[in-house]
């Protein structure tokens, strides 16, 4: 006869990193952050229409309080110092997406002088959702795969 056979019904066996990781996932606390266009569109996925809310998604005001930065628009010289300072306040573990043409490679305004060619050049990005700006069912599928991301990580294991 098997362990798992021989267990009763209401008993759960995981590991220490599985539970770890399913509160992780289940738990973002996401920073309320707009650079330009695609934040409007950040803010219809946060609105009652996309509800991040049902994955467990909060926002929070303050980078100390909060787990995911999603960099969504034109990223320019002059402000990437400020968006590296606010991720460097961010508590372990951190994660960035990338929202939108113009985070990801600098978009259509690529060719200025002042604007950043991608915030991957500054952040180590963990999801990029591509499009301009990117729909909200976009941004939503990219958050369902860094969820998927977060509960494949090893934390006791590295």
């Amino acid at each position: 006869m098997n362990l798992y056979q021989s267990l009763p019904d209401n008993v759960l066996v995981t590991t220490v990193d599985g539970v770890l990781n399913w509160s992780r996932k289940n738990s973002l606390w996401y920073l309320t952050f707009g650079l330009a266009c695609c934040a409007i569109e950040f803010m219809q996925t946060a609105g009652p229409r996309g509800d991040l809310d049902r994955f467990g998604m909060a926002p929070r005001a303050t980078p100390r309080q909060a787990d995911l930065i999603i960099i969504n628009g034109t990223l320019t010289y002059k402000m990437a110092s400020r968006v590296r300072m606010l991720y460097e306040q961010m508590p372990e573990p951190r994660y960035v997406v990338s929202m939108g043409s113009c985070a990801n490679s600098g978009g259509l305004f690529q060719k200025g002088y002042s604007v950043l060619k991608g915030v991957d050049q500054i952040l180590p990005v963990d999801m990029y959702v591509p499009g301009c700006p990117p729909r909200p069912e976009a941004l939503l599928h990219g958050l369902v795969e860094l969820q998927k991301k977060i509960q494949r990580e090893k934390y006791l294991r590295k």
